[in-house]
């Protein structure tokens, strides 16, 4: 009889592990809320009007087309059974002989409820596509709105100085020197202000100083007034209140300040750390458990590089994806396994056209270069060869033409 291995999440990590192990003699299951796979990276993109929400997700079960050791179920997992060797979810109970975990990350609100209810994460195409009905939708409601209440609707604040708030901060910026003013001629949007809010004392911190001090200069470039040292405390759903004493009215706040991982109840509560990440060996297992494995963005693993654990970046899900599937193998085999090294890949960031920084562990470049590396990067790691070009067709419309034709507003149908 096959042994069954479930992976809950088809993000970076679950659906790399699960096409690595495609023709492999195990019995497969992968589980996800969705029945597509999607891109983070670009969300910011579908948030901004520049491209549309098909160009990327994929369809899991296209993926997976004609496979038959392949077993998807579109649902999501309530508890985790470590003793029982099962899952609870919402169509029943799936049991296992090997349990993989990668549902990723949500954003992180640490604790605010506020802002949780007031605020536009962008952790999803759901998400993303909602915040560009909110952005778009203000600027509608701005033309027809009393002088003293026009501020807040065309205001934007972004929180977060990292990758996630630099890039939609700059394509706001973007939009609004480029394409808005086009598309509404009776409008002044030198009255539309975008302020990026940054705890620390400067953004992309995580990487070089030089990456940090360019971004900072390519957004003032593009008129985004970039506020460090700086937190919010309060957000109503129309002011915010910052540490500086500052008070600034919106109705468009973006929250990108920080992560959290998806945890499913039921494991040990002694492998639970910071940001509800699971403690995890240099074999990805969960601590506390025989055959249960977490990968990706949920997986804190300490090593002598990473003593807190690896950077909740995509390249690190996929590398721990394919060292899980060599060494689940190997242990089919009966070799032994060997642990995890992650090997750093660097890290870039995107801010404008022609403006990008990138961290590569022998070379750090700025600038058209960078953007030029950033565009076929990403463009590579897209899923589906349509998808690859419906995304290089938008980015060359909007290069050419300085405009996109993506600014719809979608909303939901209501009987």
């Amino acid at each position: 009889m096959k042994k069954k291995l479930v992976i809950v999440g088809a993000g970076f990590a679950g659906l790399r592990l699960a096409r690595k192990l495609r023709k492999s003699e195990l019995e497969i299951w992968l589980i996800d809320k969705n029945n597509y796979h999607q891109f983070p990276p670009l969300f910011y993109q579908v948030a901004t009007s520049g491209l549309e929400p098909s160009s990327i997700i994929f369809p899991l079960r296209k993926v997976f087309q004609n496979q038959k050791n392949i077993h998807i179920r579109i649902t999501e997992v309530s508890e985790i059974k470590p003793e029982e060797n099962k899952i609870i979810t919402g169509i029943g109970a799936i049991s296992y002989d090997y349990l993989v975990i990668a549902t990723g990350a949500d954003t992180n609100f640490f604790g605010n409820e506020q802002i949780e209810e007031h605020s536009l994460p962008m952790k999803s195409v759901g998400e993303a596509l909602h915040l560009r009905n909110t952005i778009l939708q203000n600027i509608e409601n701005a033309l027809v709105a009393k002088e003293a209440d026009k501020a807040a609707l065309l205001n934007v604040v972004v929180v977060g100085g990292g990758p996630t708030g630099v890039e939609v901060s700059g394509a706001l910026a973007e939009m609004k020197t480029n394409i808005l003013p086009k598309d509404y001629p009776e409008m002044n949007f030198k009255d539309m202000h975008i302020y990026l809010v940054e705890m620390g004392s400067k953004t992309l911190s995580a990487m070089s100083e030089e990456a940090s001090r360019k971004s900072r200069l390519y957004l003032e470039k593009l008129g985004v007034k970039v506020l460090t040292n700086t937190q919010v405390l309060s957000y109503d759903g129309k002011h915010v209140s910052l540490s500086d004493g500052k008070r600034i009215e919106t109705r468009n706040f973006i929250w990108a300040a920080g992560v959290k991982a998806n945890l499913i109840n039921g494991l040990p509560v002694d492998s639970v750390t910071r940001g509800q990440r699971l403690l995890v060996d240099r074999f990805n297992k969960v601590q506390g458990t025989k055959n249960i494995y977490a990968l990706g963005d949920l997986a804190c693993m300490s090593t002598e590089k990473f003593p807190n654990g690896h950077p909740q970046v995509a390249t690190v899900a996929n590398e721990q994806a394919d060292h899980f599937y060599k060494n689940l193998m190997r242990q089919e085999q009966g070799k032994n396994t060997l642990p995890f090294e992650y090997s750093d890949k660097g890290s870039m960031a995107t801010v404008g056209r022609h403006l990008a920084v990138v961290d590569l562990p022998f070379i750090k470049f700025q600038g058209f270069l960078a953007w030029l590396f950033w565009m076929f990067l990403h463009l590579m790691l897209i899923l589906g060869v349509k998808n690859k070009l419906f995304v290089f067709i938008n980015w060359m419309f909007k290069y050419f033409t300085f405009d996109q034709s993506l600014r719809l507003i979608l909303k939901p149908h209501k009987k």
